[in-house]
């Protein structure tokens, strides 16, 4: 190592050790930005709220009476399509706040925040996590809200008798959390990869934005595959939002809900759990691993700029 790099390193320790910091204090201090950030933005606050309502409304409306005998003879007789709808509903509103988490980046990039960031006594690893516990958070709340939103829908077309609701109790409630979490991180990976390869807002929009609904509708988010047009249910196979859907679907009615694949090797729900976490954990890895990659190289050459400028 040459004496100047030396240098350099030692003061940016110098610097980090001056700053009393430690991670903990950098993710809760990255954590509470972008909660309030998040908050801030009435879009987000407003959509968390309207769009689970209107989809369930919609879709019940317009597919309820129609669907009725193809997903009684598939699932079951005492299955209701607002429960069979609401983990696509759930699955879509994570992808929904994985989409901003790219867009909340670019906005930092555009801003000259990210460089201000990189160039502040903070650790590296705290601007991810804690920016992810933000995202973590967003979508626990709006996941909540829409598994009460469920509810009442079906309490109201039932007339105040449901039935059971999430056929696997608390845990299925809190595995539900977990799943869509999960499912999320991928799309927020590809939300973040696109917001620092484009490093523009409506691109980072278009290319996050747009392919939500046309994943939702090509997947089993409506209807169970045996039952979708031939080339909608191999495309369908080999789409990760029919794997997301399905996780959360088999968690509620406590059943194996996976139609696009025969799996028998598991038993019971986990026939469906099984190959889909996989998928999903998959994904995560795959597309988590090129994220770090690129926010790598951006946070690299944005210092080297910075520094450059100096």
């Amino acid at each position: 190592m040459s004496a100047s790099a030396a240098d350099a390193s030692a003061a940016a320790e110098g610097r980090q050790r001056a700053s009393g910091n430690s991670v903990p204090g950098d993710v809760w201090i990255t954590f509470v930005r972008w909660v309030r950030k998040t908050v801030r933005n009435p879009y987000l606050v407003v959509g968390a709220l309207f769009t689970p309502v209107l989809l369930l409304v919609l879709f019940t409306e317009l597919f309820g009476e129609v669907t009725v005998g193809p997903l009684q003879s598939a699932l079951g007789e005492d299955v209701s399509y607002i429960t069979y709808l609401v983990p696509a509903v759930a699955i879509l509103s994570a992808m929904d706040a994985a989409a901003f988490s790219g867009m909340g980046l670019v906005e930092d990039i555009e801003s000259g925040m990210f460089e201000k960031t990189l160039v502040a006594p903070i650790h590296r690893s705290a601007m991810v996590f804690g920016k992810t516990l933000a995202d973590v958070l967003q979508i626990l709340v709006q996941t909540g809200l829409i598994l009460v939103i469920g509810y009442v829908a079906l309490w109201i077309d039932t007339g105040g008798a449901p039935g059971p609701y999430v056929r696997t109790g608390f845990v299925g409630v809190l595995a539900i959390g977990l799943v869509v979490v999960l499912f999320s991180l991928w799309y927020a990976a590809v939300s973040n990869i696109v917001a620092l390869v484009t490093r523009d807002a409506e691109s980072t929009s278009l290319w996050t934005n747009v392919p939500q609904l046309p994943l939702l509708f090509v997947s089993t988010a409506f209807l169970p595959a045996d039952f979708l047009p031939g080339w909608m249910e191999l495309v369908a196979t080999v789409n990760p939002v029919t794997y997301g859907v399905e996780t959360v679907r088999a968690i509620v009615l406590g059943q194996d809900t996976l139609s696009v694949l025969e799996v028998s090797a598991f038993g019971g729900l986990w026939n469906t759990l099984g190959p889909a976490l996989a998928v999903i954990i998959g994904l995560n890895l795959v597309l988590g691993g090129i994220a770090a990659v690129f926010f790598h190289r951006a946070t690299s050459a944005s210092v080297r700029g910075g520094r450059a400028d100096d």
